[in-house]
């Protein structure tokens, strides 16, 4: 889904697989010592206050002030996420790039 953002590329990360439009990564998936896979993307500041609230299974990432993660299990709303990682890539890309990305009405 996200390599048909303008530019967004798939790169090997720390652990897992992390999508990066230039330097700045737009999702990261990777699993724990649990086994369980998760996903970070970035969001708004007040976007990030009310998922942290919200509670599993979104979690507030520690490794910066707007990164929000997702657990992906059997009960992820796909379409959700959809719009989330469309979120987080047009946070992450240049203007003239996240121009490019269709937005709902």
């Amino acid at each position: 889904m996200l390599l048909r953002f303008p530019e967004c590329v798939e790169v090997d990360a720390w652990t897992g697989v992390a999508w990066r439009v230039g330097q700045a990564t737009v999702a990261h998936v990777f699993g724990g010592e649990d086994q369980l896979i998760r996903i970070t993307f970035r969001a708004e500041p007040d976007e990030v206050m009310a998922f942290e609230h919200l509670g599993s299974p979104y979690f507030r990432a520690s490794w910066g002030p707007n990164v929000v993660g997702l657990l992906l299990d059997d009960d992820t709303d796909w379409a959700e996420l959809a719009e989330l990682l469309t979120d987080s890539y047009c946070l992450q890309a240049p203007v003239r790039l996240a121009s490019q990305v269709p937005r709902p009405a």
